[in-house]
């Protein structure tokens, strides 16, 4: 009888984590599909054909499947030039954000000076204070910088300004991560370099920054996707600029004047697909650096 009873119950528990096993898959796939479901509709649109769009039997999958969408939307965003120009611009403010940040992180998570608090809580201000309050006065300081009154508008300058300063887009974000990470490494390394005669800049440079890899891989994948996507900054202090955001943008109103073309589902295809171009490179640098990006977050304490 007892042999029996326990049978029963070895297989009552195998039953229960068998349903919760099935129930937790559930709940990540319907999640997954949450998350998903867009991607997936963008790239089944992208190689529908028009007459795909009054068939309904078509739901993901094409029944004439075509390249021409990607084609149109290749030729009226002037991709490859876009790309170039979209990527010199990421690249580039993205470098200076790791040099400029990783500095004022280091600064604060090793040094005590007076102010120091009151200095970190205005770069926490400047992550929760949407950039939107503060727009006019960055648009009229800009236009008549300087004692000279120089006209910086329509200039990359102004937002090179902004990255160096340490005030460009999401550097709050980005000066509290180096500051958490570096928080979380021994100080006895920095002892070591000391008595080796190396000096605060070159400790930085030669001995906390090579071990800030995650982070620093971090801050720059936020960067570059972050002025990647960016058209606020760039439309209000670089009107007429031709990077991927605004391009994308413009690509349905190019393709329609381009082709006289008045069906709006038509139109939307092309949208669709340059939507798949814009967001192919972000895709491919994600899944080359994940797992650096994901220690980075964790080490930062970023959660959430």
């Amino acid at each position: 009888m007892e042999l029996y009873m326990n049978s029963m119950h070895k297989y009552v528990g195998k039953a229960k984590n068998l349903l919760l096993n099935i129930c937790v898959a559930i709940i990540i796939i319907g999640v997954c599909y949450i998350i998903l479901s867009p991607i997936i509709g963008i790239i089944s649109n992208s190689f529908k054909h028009v007459s795909d769009l009054s068939n309904p039997l078509v739901f993901l999958i094409p029944v004439n499947f075509t390249t021409d969408n990607i084609r149109h939307a290749f030729e009226h965003m002037d991709f490859l030039r876009t790309m170039v120009t979209t990527l010199a611009f990421s690249v580039g403010l993205s470098a200076i954000h790791v040099a400029i940040t990783s500095m004022v992180g280091y600064g604060f998570a090793r040094f005590r000076f007076p102010g120091n608090g009151v200095l970190f809580a205005f770069v926490i201000i400047t992550i929760v204070v949407p950039v939107q309050t503060y727009m006019v006065p960055l648009f009229m300081h800009f236009r008549n910088f300087g004692f000279g009154n120089l006209n910086l508008l329509g200039s990359y300058a102004s937002i090179v300004l902004l990255s160096l300063t340490g005030v460009g887009l999401r550097s709050g974000l980005y000066i509290y991560i180096f500051r958490q990470f570096f928080r979380g490494l021994p100080k006895e390394i920095e002892e070591a370099a000391v008595v080796d005669g190396a000096g605060t800049f070159s400790t930085y440079i030669r001995v906390m920054l090579p071990n800030a890899v995650p982070a620093v891989i971090t801050v720059t994948l936020f960067s570059f996707v972050w002025h990647y996507n960016d058209t606020f900054y760039t439309s209000l202090l670089v009107p007429g600029n031709r990077l991927m955001a605004v391009m994308l943008g413009m690509v349905g109103s190019s393709f329609q004047m381009a082709t006289n073309i008045q069906n709006p589902t038509h139109i939307q295809l092309i949208v669709f697909s340059g939507v798949l171009l814009a967001i192919a490179p972000i895709l491919i640098i994600y899944l080359v650096l994940q797992r650096y990006f994901v220690e980075g977050l964790e080490r930062s304490g970023i959660v959430g």
